[in-house]
């Protein structure tokens, strides 16, 4: 069987043992090393043993086995088996990584993908295009109530394997210029990458705690993969779907609030989820169904207002089976975030294909903190055929995570 898994997406492995294939054009510019990390719960490794790379290619408990890179024709390839029944007390997670070891950023890395294979099946990762990151997590395996699942992340780090380890509870020395680095094992370290992460305050009567992000001004277009950004949270903004016309799609909003609960805002049910216009008093209102017309371009428009009680909106595009054909790619799908106050941030589907089977797509996630408003680009896709609502749940990074098709399934529009 083989499947393709949307960045941020997570599938069940048929097997616990398998192989993980990262491949890319060669280049003369850039130069690649695979690390692994062996994670507890709480992301951290335990030891020497939990680092698997160059210079230790084998955990000693045989969950993790590095294979030397080779070059077929013009791709260069890395290999890792594992074997998630082996994996030692207290280790639930894989954490699959790479650098580029000559600081020249992944932007000019071509034809980067990840593949998982297992017994017959073949699961295939594919990112968005980088910037200037030189360190990237590709994917990440582990654990979850004896079964081996996988969820393709593509999360980039501007610091290398320097701020990977960091990530991961290690240090590195490094002894000699454009070599990847020795990674070295400190007895705790609670440092973090920068500007990734919003912390929850302990105070629960407060938003999402302050981030170092620096505010932005004007027109800004970001793509899957980019850093996040923050504008100055207006008594009113405004989240804009648009497209080209020939086809009726829908938007609703996903409300996370601060005791937890999950609110949907939207002109349609779902299995058990009744219609609902407008949440805590217009903080998240849908202004309405545009339905179809003739104009060329055609837009939905969600208000906020937010408040203290509101951790994180998610907008969603939808287009139903009863809709007719839905290929987010063919009809131009982009979302605008608007402050009427001169900054608007716009995410465009780029990565659609031209599958009319796949109904739903999340452009980015925007969390209300007391900074502003952090707007992540995301761009996930529903499975084909899923008519299933994503869902929302706090990450143990204290950040907001979209989980597709895990909700209710859409009412038949």
């Amino acid at each position: 069987m083989n499947q393709l898994l949307q960045m941020g997406a997570n599938t069940a492995l048929s097997s616990p043992k398998g192989t993980i294939t990262v491949s890319y054009e060669m280049s003369n510019v850039i130069d690649i090393s695979l690390t692994a990390f062996l994670l507890t719960d709480s992301d951290k490794v335990q030891g020497d043993s939990g680092i698997i790379f160059y210079n230790q290619p084998k955990s000693s408990s045989g969950v993790a086995t590095l294979i030397p890179s080779e070059r077929v024709g013009n791709t260069i390839v890395h290999k890792i088996n594992f074997d998630m029944s082996k994996a030692p007390e207290g280790i639930t997670k894989i954490a699959v990584t790479l650098t580029e070891d000559n600081s020249t950023g992944f932007s000019n890395v071509k034809n980067l993908k990840a593949e998982i294979w297992t017994d017959h099946n073949f699961i295939q990762l594919t990112p968005s295009s980088f910037t200037n990151e030189n360190g990237i997590v590709v994917l990440e395996l582990y654990l979850r109530n004896g079964q081996t699942k996988a969820k393709s992340i593509w999360r980039g780090f501007y610091s290398g394997l320097e701020g990977l380890c960091e990530n991961y509870g290690v240090e590195v020395e490094s002894d000699e210029p454009n070599k990847p680095s020795e990674p070295k094992i400190i007895p705790k370290q609670t440092k973090k990458e920068p500007n990734k992460t919003i912390p929850v305050s302990e105070n629960k009567e407060n938003m999402l705690s302050p981030v170092s992000l620096e505010k932005v001004k004007g027109n800004i277009s970001l793509d899957k993969g980019q850093k996040p950004v923050i504008i100055e949270k207006t008594p009113e903004i405004t989240a804009t779907v648009s497209w080209k016309s020939g086809t009726d799609y829908d938007i609703y909003a996903l409300v996370y609030t601060r005791n937890g609960e999950q609110i949907d805002v939207a002109m349609f049910g779902a299995q058990g989820t009744p219609p609902l216009r407008s949440f805590g008093n217009g903080a998240v209102e849908h202004m309405g169904d545009v339905r179809r017309n003739n104009q060329s371009t055609k837009t939905e428009v969600i208000k906020l207002r937010l408040n203290n009680d509101i951790l994180a909106v998610v907008p969603v595009v939808y287009s139903a089976q009863s809709n007719g054909t839905g290929s987010f790619y063919r009809y131009k799908v982009s979302m605008s975030i608007d402050n009427h106050n001169g900054t608007s941030v716009t995410i465009f589907a780029k990565n659609a294909n031209n599958n009319d089977r796949i109904y739903s797509c999340v452009p980015g996630i925007l969390h209300n903190t007391q900074d502003g408003v952090m707007i992540s680009p995301l761009e996930l896709y529903s499975t084909p055929n899923s008519e299933r609502r994503p869902i929302l749940k706090m990450g143990r990074s204290n950040m907001v995570e979209v989980i597709m098709d895990k909700g209710p399934i859409n009412d038949y529009k």
